[in-house]
């Protein structure tokens, strides 16, 4: 089997912005500590001092020194063996995990780096490939991007599990029709907009901070927030119906009355004349939270922390919406 090597190096693609905590004792600000421990003596072994072991029955181990692993590692970890080239989008998103950025090793690789990336874009492909990291083996897709080439590790096959075995109380084949698909359907639509990641924000995160940093002043601050009750069947239609209708306020007017007609309600159509006399009207009682309800809650969550909205964390999505509009409005008063 023909196969494509290229020495490359990795680079994590992901930053970490996760709050990392210490374990201390309680009462105290003494740090605890994970030691390395003799099960059968009690004392701490030194990190040179560890082996691995196979336990062949008990009590029995087969000893492996981290040389011994090294020295078997297929293609050790500093190149990339490319085995196959599939169709990037038959790859289903289970597999992937984490994501690193690809780069030839040295400039002598340059060129090869170059083709293979133009090569892989141009095809939409995906090159399947094996390497070893730190005494484990990975699968992996590289594929290309602007300017540059990924790579994704993926499960093995036997680690995806199979849902329909997994699950319970999964729905029959005869779920999702008539009334209730149409409607769901028609509220995806009215939510569409294209993918944009710097809309949505680690809300969860700021607000950690902010337990942090009040507990630093020795204020007290209330980050509760309720569930999401959980949606029966019998509430479905009632639910689906009053998220369109939210949803289809944000959208203003205009789009409002088109949304009722291809409904299926009776009723002429607004004239373009009306329709553009309400869209001006809506425009100036509130295009500010017209514009404001299209955003998601963790961008709404962003802009109020740019703008030290108080209270923000304990502010619902329509309340985030509210405040927004008001510090606007006092902006432009006092602009004026």
């Amino acid at each position: 089997m023909a196969r494509v090597s290229v020495p490359v190096g990795l680079f994590t693609a992901i930053e970490d912005h996760t709050v990392h905590f210490h374990h201390l004792q309680r009462g105290t600000v003494d740090r605890i500590r994970n030691k390395r421990v003799n099960e059968r003596t009690g004392r701490e072994v030194a990190a040179e001092d560890i082996v691995k072991g196979y336990e062949l029955t008990e009590g029995e181990y087969i000893v492996v020194e981290p040389d011994e692993l090294d020295r078997i590692a297929p293609g050790r970890y500093r190149t990339i063996d490319i085995s196959d080239f599939v169709d990037l989008a038959d790859i289903e998103p289970v597999y992937f995990d984490r994501t690193y950025y690809v780069a030839p090793r040295g400039k002598a690789y340059a060129k090869v780096y170059g083709l293979l990336r133009a090569a892989l874009a141009q095809s939409d492909k995906a090159g399947i490939a094996t390497f070893v990291m730190r005494n484990k083996q990975y699968l992996t897709a590289l594929r290309a991007e602007d300017k540059i080439l990924v790579l994704q590790t993926l499960h093995w096959a036997d680690e995806v599990r199979d849902p329909g075995e997994e699950l319970p109380d999964l729905p029959s084949g005869r779920t999702g029709k008539g009334k209730e698909l149409e409607m769901a359907t028609q509220l995806i639509g009215t939510l569409s907009s294209p993918w944009d990641p710097a809309r949505y924000a680690d809300t969860y995160q700021e607000k950690v901070r902010e337990l942090v940093q009040a507990k630093a002043d020795d204020q007290e601050i209330d980050l509760a927030e309720e569930a999401p009750e959980a949606t029966y069947v019998v509430d479905l239609m009632s639910v689906l119906q009053g998220s369109i209708d939210r949803a289809g306020g944000a959208r203003g007017k205009g789009s409002s009355s088109r949304r009722k007609t291809s409904a299926g309600r009776k009723g002429s159509r607004v004239p373009a004349a009306k329709k553009s006399a309400d869209d001006k009207k809506a425009r100036s009682r509130g295009a500010g939270k017209s514009e404001l309800r299209e955003l998601s809650k963790g961008e709404l969550y962003r802009r109020a922390t740019e703008r030290g909205i108080s209270g923000r964390s304990k502010m619902s999505r329509e309340e985030l919406v509210d405040a927004l509009a008001r510090a606007g409005r006092r902006r432009k008063k006092s602009a004026a």
